[in-house]
C-alpha cells in the first residue's frame, strides 16, 4: 500500500512538472515570435534584405530564418497545448501527441546548432558582400540609387564607408555619411556589420540552448506519463464510466415504485 502510494505521488508530481513545463515552453515559443519578427523587420536586417539586387545572398538567409522561425514557435505552442490537455484528460493519444512535437521541435534545433557550428560566418559574410557590392558598384559608378542605399546602410548601422589603410575618408563617406556620424563613426561599416551580427546571434544562442533543454525535459516527463496512463498506473482518473443495475429494470418512474433502487457507477 505504501509503495503503491508513493507511485502515486510520483505521478502527480510528474504531472505538476510537465504543467509547470508547458508554461514555460509556451513563452519559449513567444520569444521565438518575437525574435523572428526582429530578425524580419528590424532595421538592421531589413536595409540589407532590401538591397535591389538579384544577386543578394542574405536574402535567401532572411527568408528561411523567418519561416523557420514562425513554425518552431507554432509547433512550440502546440507542444505545450497537448500536453496540459494531455495532463489534465489522461489522454494516452494526445501525450503521444505532445512528446511528438517535443522531438520534432528538439531534432530541428539540433540540425539548426549543427548547421551554426559548421556554417558560423556564412550569413556574416552574406551580410557584408552586400555591402561590399553596393560599395563598389557607387564607387564605380556613382549611380545615385545605390548611393541612397548606401547612406541608408550608413544610417542604420551608424558606421561610414570602408577603414582606409591611410586613415584618410574618400568622397563616397563623404557623400554617404551623414555629417554627424562623420567625426563619431570609431569603426567602418564591415567591423559593425560584424559586431552586431555576433550579439544578434548571441541572443539567437541563449535561447536555442534553454529551448533545446526544455525539449528533453519535455520528452522525458510526457513518456514516462504516456507509459503511466498506457498502463492505467496509480491516475486519478481511470477508464469509463457505465450504468450498471443492483436489482431488475424497474418500468414505472422512482416515484411510482416502491421497489426502485438507485444505479451504481462502475469503472472499467
Amino acid at each position: 500500500e505504501e509503495d503503491n502510494m508513493g507511485r502515486r505521488y510520483q505521478v502527480r508530481a510528474t504531472k505538476c512538472q510537465l504543467l509547470v513545463t508547458s508554461l514555460f515552453v509556451t513563452l519559449l515559443g513567444l520569444a521565438v515570435t518575437i525574435l523572428t519578427i526582429i530578425t524580419r523587420y528590424g532595421a538592421h536586417f531589413s536595409v540589407i534584405s532590401g538591397v535591389s539586387s538579384e544577386a543578394n545572398p542574405y536574402r535567401i538567409f532572411h527568408d528561411i530564418a523567418f519561416y523557420s522561425g514562425i513554425c518552431l514557435s507554432m509547433i512550440l505552442v502546440l507542444a505545450a497545448l497537448l500536453s496540459t490537455v494531455a495532463t489534465v484528460r489522461e489522454s494516452v493519444c494526445l501525450m503521444a501527441m505532445g512528446f511528438f512535437c517535443f522531438a520534432i521541435v528538439f531534432c530541428a534545433l539540433i540540425q539548426a546548432a549543427f548547421w551554426k557550428y559548421t556554417n558560423n560566418s556564412e550569413v556574416e559574410d552574406a551580410m557584408m558582400d552586400v555591402y561590399d557590392s553596393v560599395y563598389e558598384e557607387v564607387r564605380r559608378n556613382l549611380s545615385s540609387f545605390r548611393r541612397q542605399e548606401l547612406a541608408t546602410i550608413h544610417e542604420t548601422f551608424l558606421c561610414c564607408g570602408k577603414q582606409s589603410p591611410f586613415g584618410e575618408t574618400g568622397g563616397i563617406e563623404n557623400e554617404t555619411c551623414p555629417s554627424e556620424h562623420m567625426g563619431t563613426a570609431r569603426e567602418d561599416c564591415l567591423q559593425e556589420i560584424q559586431d552586431f551580427l555576433k550579439k544578434h546571434m548571441g541572443f539567437v544562442s541563449v535561447l536555442l540552448i534553454i529551448t533545446v533543454c526544455f525539449m528533453v525535459y519535455g520528452m522525458i516527463l510526457t513518456s514516462f506519463l504516456w507509459f503511466s496512463i498506457h498502463f492505467s498506473n496509480n491516475l486519478d482518473r481511470k477508464g469509463k464510466y457505465i450504468f450498471r443495475e443492483t436489482s431488475k429494470a424497474v418500468a414505472q418512474l422512482p416515484h411510482q415504485s416502491k421497489d426502485f433502487q438507485p444505479l451504481n457507477w462502475e469503472t472499467i
